[in-house]
């Protein structure tokens, strides 16, 4: 029996159905407020318990989730049991992935995506499995390839020994455990010691250039530049989709024809293509197997309502913030922007408040919603989201019940990007209950 402590959270959701996949008995406690996560295991029948210590019992093997700490009640009973198993999210993730050709997406931004991505083209090049942090897993008995999201949230994709990873960019996160540019390099400059085949890396991000890399593994810069291993050439953009070709080593490879639109699309299609290729692929079976990636939950899911437009997106830092409202303007031009932010840690918020503000001024109008998250301010950072908003001109706070709800239908008609790693989309659901009544 493998019980899942959090089981809510999107790592630990996918992870609990990957082992249902195989056949496992699979169980878990959290919180009764409704999480996206959930949904899928209860569509599998999983059991979802309240939090209790008594949840605990013998010979069960324990996965604890990252939010809850080792005096948590379940995690503290599960630790004096000597008969349970106990072993935290990456730990156990580190020892499974070890049965596969491994694949990992690391980065401070695009991870879930470019793993999204992967998942669809491995699956031209063999049986496929994935772990991805926004609740979905997948796995076989008889499965090649697995294509792993890797954080770096306090080095935990140290657990992991891939052939092969992606590292999307080197921004700094987490501010409440790094303390540095180079402390958290540091951590990126460790995992690629740890993978055997091949690392892709971004090659316009000056923080990525940085890296002491070891020279044990062949490594591979892409982008759009001359110095970049896998060049970017006759790119194409439109509102519909794009269309460009890589240059490798003197070959052309493509053009390949993708139903993506926003420029980080294109960079995370683009470190697959690297995968691809290095993996012997043809271009047409990586054409094809990227064309079959719908996005992932809650990144970039676009509803439409009539004149109204709802982006639903995990975006909790400033540069993905950026990103997103940029895509939001290219894919829908002449629309009114409005953007929802509700961040996540408010260290990361106090940390970046600038680029925060900066980010958020690309929308036409700004509304902000306070911390609500367990961890929130675990490491002690004591500000509320004034904090943002005074540094943020015309942004206005609002709440998440009827009254913000209400606030934010008067802008209609409009494009609403709501951002947030957390339950931002409950709002969004009230917003558009609203103007379907209208």
């Amino acid at each position: 029996m493998y019980y899942f402590i959090g089981i809510k959270g999107t790592g630990m959701a996918s992870l609990a159905c990957l082992l249902d996949d195989l056949g496992e008995e699979v169980m878990g406690s959290d919180l009764s407020k409704h999480f996206f996560p959930e949904d899928e295991l209860r569509r599998r029948g999983i059991r979802i318990l309240d939090f209790d210590p008594a949840n605990i019992k013998d010979n069960m093997h324990v996965i604890i989730g990252n939010a809850f700490l080792e005096d948590f009640p379940e995690v503290a009973a599960a630790r004096s049991n000597p008969t349970c198993i106990c072993q935290r999210y990456h730990e156990f993730v580190g020892t499974f992935i070890r049965n596969y050709i491994t694949i990992a997406a690391a980065g401070s931004h695009g991870k879930t995506t470019t793993t999204g991505m992967l998942a669809c083209m491995m699956q031209e090049a063999g049986e496929t499995g994935w772990l991805i942090g926004d609740g979905g897993g997948h796995v076989t008995n008889t499965t090649k390839y697995f294509c792993l999201e890797a954080d770096e949230f306090q080095r935990h994709f140290l657990a992991f020994y891939p052939e092969y990873a992606i590292i999307t960019n080197v921004e700094i996160d987490h501010v409440d455990y790094f303390k540095d540019d180079a402390d958290y390099r540091s951590s990126y400059e460790a995992f690629s010691n740890q993978v055997s085949k091949a690392i892709v890396i971004w090659g316009e991000d000056s923080e990525a250039r940085k890296l002491k890399l070891s020279d044990n593994v062949p490594h591979y810069w892409y982008g759009e530049s001359d110095n970049d291993d896998f060049q970017a050439v006759d790119i194409e953009e439109t509102s519909e989709g794009m269309t460009y070709s890589v240059l490798f080593s003197g070959v052309k490879h493509g053009p390949f024809h993708l139903p993506f639109v926003g420029h980080h699309l294109l960079l995370n299609s683009m470190a697959c293509i690297a995968i691809g290729i290095l993996e012997g692929m043809s271009d047409e079976a990586i054409e094809r197997g990227l064309s079959q990636f719908k996005g992932r939950k809650r990144r970039f899911v676009i509803e439409k309502a009539g004149e109204n437009i709802f982006v639903d997106d995990y975006a909790h830092h400033p540069t993905e913030v950026s990103v997103t409202l940029d895509a939001a303007r290219k894919r829908f031009p002449g629309k009114k922007i409005t953007a929802v932010f509700k961040p996540h840690r408010a260290s990361r918020v106090k940390y970046f408040a600038d680029d925060f503000a900066n980010a958020l001024q690309k929308a036409d109008r700004i509304f902000l919603l306070d911390f609500t998250s367990i961890d929130d301010k675990q490491d002690g950072t004591d500000i509320d989201i004034t904090y943002l908003q005074e540094r943020t001109p015309g942004s206005i706070v609002i709440d998440e019940e009827d009254h913000g709800a209400n606030v934010l239908a008067e802008e209609a008609p409009s494009c609403y990007v709501f951002m947030s790693s957390k339950d931002i989309y409950e709002l969004k659901d009230k917003v558009k209950a609203i103007l379907n009544q209208e």
